[in-house]
């Protein structure tokens, strides 16, 4: 579905913004569809975005990733949070895989679990996190419907570096998505997430200019 409405990302860049003269090498952290993991890995083929994707990794069991990333030629690792008594031991397990294959950015796609500063303390300044939302506004979860029920009129969508602090952290990009009249939590969704499909490849070039 085209969005038929107007959006604005912030700040502008253009495809002289992306290029990258080394690769980088991304994890992915996954725990649903794999909407943007799918959206990351299309500008890695297209050439749009100068990375590779040694691993995702996802945390459910039933996640929808998995075969996206079969699709994409990709190897993906099942690490369910449930088997870890501590979240500390899930991320200290997830940093031991990522460093296994390299991995020199991580990229939460969708992860739907709080990270600890055994993670973010490996990989410094260079975790990366999107949130359905013009942050700092409606941070946590079901931040969609928060903003339908404070009754704005503009939402949208925020790439960020990752903090302890949940939904925090300096912000790379942004997209504004106007609400409108009749949307629904489902509607709002699949505007933003179509505008996240298009900031997040940016936002990780971006970050990896700024935070090399």
């Amino acid at each position: 579905m085209e969005n038929s409405t107007p959006s604005f990302i912030s700040p502008q860049i253009n495809s002289e913004d992306m290029k990258l003269e080394k690769p980088l090498r991304l994890g992915i952290l996954a725990s649903g569809s794999g909407t943007n993991f799918e959206a990351i890995a299309k500008a890695i083929d297209q050439q749009q975005l100068n990375a590779t994707i040694p691993l995702v990794i996802y945390n459910n069991p039933q996640a929808k990733v998995k075969e996206k990333a079969v699709a994409f030629n990709i190897e993906s690792k099942l690490l369910n949070h449930r088997e870890f008594k501590r979240r500390e031991n899930l991320d200290q397990a997830i940093v031991d895989q990522f460093k296994s294959y390299q991995v020199n950015w991580v990229i939460m796609a969708g992860w739907m679990r709080i990270v600890t500063p055994v993670l973010l303390e490996a990989f410094p300044h260079h975790v990366i996190n999107i949130h359905p939302s013009l942050l700092p506004s409606f941070k946590g979860i079901k931040a969609v419907e928060q903003a339908l029920e404070a009754g704005v009129k503009i939402t949208g969508c925020t790439v960020h570096l990752a903090s302890l602090a949940v939904d925090s952290g300096p912000i790379l990009l942004q997209a504004a998505v106007p609400i409108l009249p009749n949307d629904t939590p489902e509607t709002l969704h699949i505007r933003i997430q179509q505008q996240e499909h298009k900031i997040f490849p940016l936002a990780i070039a971006l970050a990896a200019k700024l935070y090399p």
